[in-house]
């Protein structure tokens, strides 16, 4: 199993990985077909588990509410349902204090990052 480290400078300004760690085992279940029982997932370095979870997709779980939380055109905001305003506005509340703007700098620089490398560029 993973050895446990001090908490780090946050990398995603949307999820949580130790309030969304269901959401995160549900995804990887089902993107991956990973199993937390499983010996592989035991096993799995902390390097290649953060590697996968940057990796999880939108149709997943994670994804889904991830992008409920992310959301800012109010055009799209003004059509939620009850239960995806009560996410997103449940997230903001509790993260409003929490994100700084050098976070979410650096969060969309990784993304920026991210999406380079994934168009065949930087290296």
């Amino acid at each position: 199993m993973w050895t446990r480290y001090p908490r780090k400078k946050r990398t995603d300004p949307y999820y949580d990985l130790f309030e969304d760690f269901d959401l995160i085992l549900s995804s990887m279940r089902s993107q991956y077909g990973l199993s937390l029982a499983s010996q592989e997932f035991r096993q799995m370095r902390w390097d290649e588990f953060a590697a996968l979870l940057s990796g999880i997709g939108p149709e997943t779980a994670l994804g889904r509410v991830v992008a409920i939380r992310s959301e800012t055109d109010p055009d799209i905001l003004k059509h939620y349902t009850q239960e995806q305003r009560r996410i997103r506005d449940s997230w903001m509340a509790r993260n409003k204090a929490t994100i700084s703007k050098e976070e979410m700098t650096d969060a969309l620089e990784n993304i920026k990052q991210a999406l380079i490398q994934m168009a065949g560029g930087g290296g």
